[in-house]
């Protein structure tokens, strides 16, 4: 089953964006960002929500419960 950090890693390179760019939009820390990108740390329920908006997917999709990126 896929995870929450390699969706994220995913979504992220889709885009061609840097690490940096994802911490900056979602307003927060780069550190923070690499510790939900490498699973170290899970990101909070508001945080999952502002993820889900920016890169236009389910909460479903993104913590790898659907493979369906919408609804």
């Amino acid at each position: 089953m896929i995870t929450l950090s390699q969706r994220l890693k995913n979504l992220r390179n889709e885009k061609n964006l840097t690490q940096m760019d994802i911490a900056g939009v979602i307003d927060i820390s780069l550190r923070a960002y690499r510790y939900y990108e490498t699973g170290e740390r899970e990101p909070t329920v508001s945080t999952i929500i502002k993820f889900c908006e920016y890169f236009q997917v389910s909460s479903d999709y993104l913590l790898g419960l659907s493979d369906i990126k919408n609804k």
